[in-house]
């Protein structure tokens, strides 16, 4: 979710269990200026004050000032709860519709091919594509099924996590093209064209999964998952609400939502205001996730764990 800021900009989504403990509310995102005052700062952060303070006697876009919230932003982002690697690639497909198919071209023998498609998971993870036969890449497919999907989890962001699924296309078998076909439309409703004559589903059959991930961002990494490890994981069951919590956050709490930056984590925020789009000022983009205090159990808990947060934030802000 892009959001507009002046002259910040911060955005919202959501993550849940990190083996068996707090959901998180990630990954929040921001464009950095020194505020007015001194946040004041939960007590279980006071390491990180005298860095929060000495960022905030510098001008927005001064170099020094970047670097001291960089460096805010690495030493929370280190000690934030995130889900198992294996669930949050899991999750981050699950949730993705879009991505780059690479093929091994028929027609330009030993060279790749690239096509972006449009996708949806199946139960175990697979994705699913509705493809032409009058495509170039169906009839690399047709040669060699051997091919991979690359996605990114924001591809605004370069610094942001990327995930390549290998492995083989296959055609889905008539008995599960309706429930395929059911799967395929919840994530594309608009997509009337995989009804006409031309079109079948394939499914591609992983066979590693690997993922890369920026610097002080996600700090995830990078690593290489077996197409059991990546079957066996489980999809968050949060991450379903994340577009309806978002914009209403968005919308509705964007004082909120500064104040519990500021509480939960240290970072000095400025001046926030939460929108759809992306903004064009000055000033650098930082993620930061944030451990809910403990774990959701559904939509309404959510709601519930975010009022708490906020309260508390209120509590040492007055």
């Amino acid at each position: 979710m892009m959001t507009l800021a002046s002259p910040c900009s911060s955005s919202l989504s959501l993550l849940t269990r990190v083996n068996g403990g707090p959901l998180l509310l990630s990954p929040l995102r921001f464009r950095f200026c020194p505020p007015s005052r001194p946040p004041k700062l939960s007590p279980l952060l006071r390491p990180l004050s005298m860095a929060a303070s000495s960022a905030q006697t510098v001008s927005p876009g001064d170099p020094k000032s970047e670097v001291d919230v960089f460096q805010l932003v690495q030493a929370h982002q280190e000690k934030a709860a995130r889900l198992p690697p294996v669930e949050e690639i899991r999750t981050v497909l699950d949730c993705s519709v879009r991505g780059m198919l690479s093929t091994l071209s028929h027609k330009i023998d030993g060279y790749p091919s690239g096509s972006m498609v449009d996708f949806a998971c199946d139960a175990d993870g697979s994705p699913i594509l509705a493809i032409s036969s009058l495509a170039y890449h169906s009839k690399d497919l047709l040669a060699n099924p051997k091919c991979s999907l690359l996605v990114a989890r924001d591809p605004e962001d370069r610094t942001d996590l990327v995930i390549t699924l290998h492995g083989d296309a296959v055609s889905v078998p008539e008995k599960d093209t309706e429930s395929v076909r059911a799967a395929y439309l919840s994530k594309h409703p608009n997509a009337f064209w995989v009804d006409f004559g031309d079109f079948q589903f394939v499914r591609i059959e992983p066979k590693a999964v690997r993922y890369v991930s920026g610097v002080a961002t996600a700090l995830l990494g990078s690593g290489e998952f077996t197409r059991e490890e990546f079957k066996a994981a489980k999809v968050d069951p949060i991450a379903q609400f994340t577009k309806p919590v978002t914009s209403h956050m968005n919308r509705d709490h964007a004082e909120d939502t500064k104040l519990i930056v500021r509480h939960w984590t240290s970072i000095p925020v400025g001046i926030l205001h939460l929108a759809f789009i992306n903004a064009t000022c000055q000033g650098s983009n930082f993620k930061l996730r944030i451990p809910f205090p403990r774990q959701a159990a559904d939509r309404k808990d959510v709601k519930t764990l975010v009022v708490e947060m906020l309260e508390a934030a209120k509590a040492q802000d007055s």
